[in-house]
């Protein structure tokens, strides 16, 4: 296991007097070990205890010739795992577990008494996880590169008389030629009043002149996401819809510009959505202003108003307000990441902002 990473948590459950905890994200086991394993509807829980006794239960049907350091206790599908696993927790004493556990596999536990108080140990995995290191930094760099050539190649497209859907698999083919795992999320392929609807569901409608055209896309890169919004339009843009988009463009400026150490969560939120007020549309901004992000495209950790969390170096989120006008066909976010430095933020993608108008093509 990695041991810096494991050492921030044992620390972090030693202050919560949290003395054991279940881990069965594999998510999380993978940010600890670098083995990814995806045990379905079978149980995979990493138990960790601050005396050091560390074990990861695993069915058989995962065998692991690699040292993942800690030691692995298999059980096979006759088995209860669970039951495998009550020994060697400490009844007498409080255990953190995973929120993402099944409950058939908690219930099973406390039926077996193990574990004198049950927590959600999450919390301390959530905090840990939102400050990357630098290898999960330079990692991130990578991903939002290729996000960046991602979107530059897709936007030609905008104007070839492609489908939402089929707009959709292009970038997925994209993604595919720049050699990342998957897309990070289903991508936001939207026309005018699609884009105008934060909900839309990719459908088949095709664009025309003078649409805007919503691209949020974002794709997996060696396990970390990318994500990113542009929007551009097709053939020609009226004056209302420039105006909106310079509105939504200055308000992801400010959220970046507050985007440093010592400032809230909240902060940034509020320097993109105060402006978006100020110009008008406050009501028509309908959704927080970011999220964090790492080995998931949406992370613990959101920009909205209600999280005073202070910002801390090494933290990674996005900065996408939005403004939508479902009434005039008009829906206009832009987005980027930024990965908190010691003294304000890198921001991590570098595709212009600058409005594109696509030419339409016969």
């Amino acid at each position: 296991m990695d041991t810096g990473k494991l050492n921030r948590i044992l620390e972090a459950m030693k202050e919560q007097d949290m003395p054991q905890m279940i881990i069965a994200d594999p998510l999380t086991i993978f940010w600890l070990t670098g083995k990814m394993i995806v045990p379905g509807e079978r149980l995979l829980a990493l138990y960790l205890n601050v005396n050091g006794s560390h074990k990861l239960m695993i069915n058989e049907l995962f065998p692991q010739e690699k040292d993942l350091g800690v030691k692995l206790v298999y059980y096979n599908d006759v088995q209860d795992g669970v039951e495998i696993l009550s020994k060697f927790v400490e009844k007498d004493k409080p255990i953190g577990i995973d929120k993402i556990w099944p409950a058939r596999f908690l219930l099973r536990l406390q039926e077996l008494g193990a574990g004198s108080k049950f927590l959600n140990g999450s919390m301390i995995i959530d905090y840990i996880r939102m400050i990357k290191d630098e290898k999960e930094q330079a990692l991130m760099r990578e991903s939002s590169r290729l996000n960046d050539i991602a979107v530059e190649r897709l936007i030609p497209w905008v104007g070839k008389g492609l489908t939402e859907k089929e707009l959709n698999a292009k970038i997925r083919e994209i993604y595919k030629e720049l050699g990342c795992e998957d897309v990070s999320f289903d991508p936001i392929t939207a026309y005018a009043k699609g884009a105008a609807d934060p909900h839309h569901v990719t459908d088949d409608s095709k664009g025309k002149r003078g649409d805007c055209v919503i691209l949020d896309i974002g794709g997996f890169k060696d396990h970390y996401a990318s994500d990113l919004t542009r929007t551009v339009f097709i053939g020609e843009v009226s004056d209302r819809a420039r105006e909106i988009y310079d509105i939504v463009v200055e308000a992801n400026r400010r959220g970046i510009a507050a985007a440093k150490p010592g400032n809230r969560m909240c902060d940034v939120d509020a320097a993109a959505r105060d402006y978006i007020t100020e110009k008008g549309f406050g009501e028509y901004f309908t959704h927080r202003t970011g999220h964090s992000i790492g080995l998931e495209d949406h992370e613990f950790g959101d920009v909205s108003s209600v999280n005073t969390d202070i910002i801390k170096p090494g933290q990674c989120f996005s900065v996408e307000p939005g403004i939508y006008l479902a009434d005039e066909g008009i829906g206009v976010r832009i987005e980027d990441l930024v990965l908190i430095t010691e003294d304000g933020c890198e921001v991590l993608n570098h595709f212009t902002k600058d409005l594109i108008i696509v030419p339409e093509e016969a």
